[in-house]
């Protein structure tokens, strides 16, 4: 009897948690059929880890964004630095979001993915690009062509593919 009940209660907490508890950026990719979201996050549910995709091409340079300037566009949240900033995203998120979603330009084009780090940064014909850390900038600068190339080869398609 003790074992049925345990087995019950199991049962019932992992629902309640598939349930009631937040995804954190993970629901959008569940409704897309996809394995990991479309924009890199974190728990938080912030795109670049909070800083402003806008400032990369305004200011040559990473900006930490603020809450009160900030947006929901394609499943995270995206702060600006100014309402000026967050203006020019809305009016064109495209022309400033990172591309492969924000994750790492090099495992891109390697096949899988990691988040990309906002530290570790290059704008390449007016695209930015991010990677993971100062290894993975210096792999993917080795051919930034060929493997921007290889990174548009898979993607989307990485997203699916579940990698541990």
């Amino acid at each position: 009897m003790t074992r049925y009940l345990t087995a019950a209660f199991a049962t019932a907490l992992a629902l309640f948690l598939i349930v009631a508890l937040p995804t954190h950026g993970h629901s959008r990719a569940a409704q897309d059929g996809l394995a990991h979201p479309q924009v890199s996050v974190a728990a938080d549910g912030l795109a670049l880890s909070g800083h402003d995709a806008v400032a990369y091409f305004t200011e040559g340079a990473p900006r930490p964004g603020l809450a009160e300037h900030s947006i929901q566009w394609n499943g995270a949240t995206w702060r600006f630095a100014s309402a000026e900033h967050r203006a020019l995203f809305q009016a064109n998120p495209e022309a400033y979001a990172p591309q492969f979603g924000g994750y790492c330009a090099w495992a891109t084009s390697q096949g899988y993915i990691a988040p990309g780090n906002p530290e570790h940064w290059r704008i390449v014909e007016g695209q930015l690009f991010l990677n993971f850390n100062g290894r993975a900038q210096m792999l993917w600068e080795q051919d930034v062509a060929g493997n921007i190339a290889k990174g548009r080869s898979h993607w989307p398609r990485v997203l699916t593919q579940n990698q541990g």
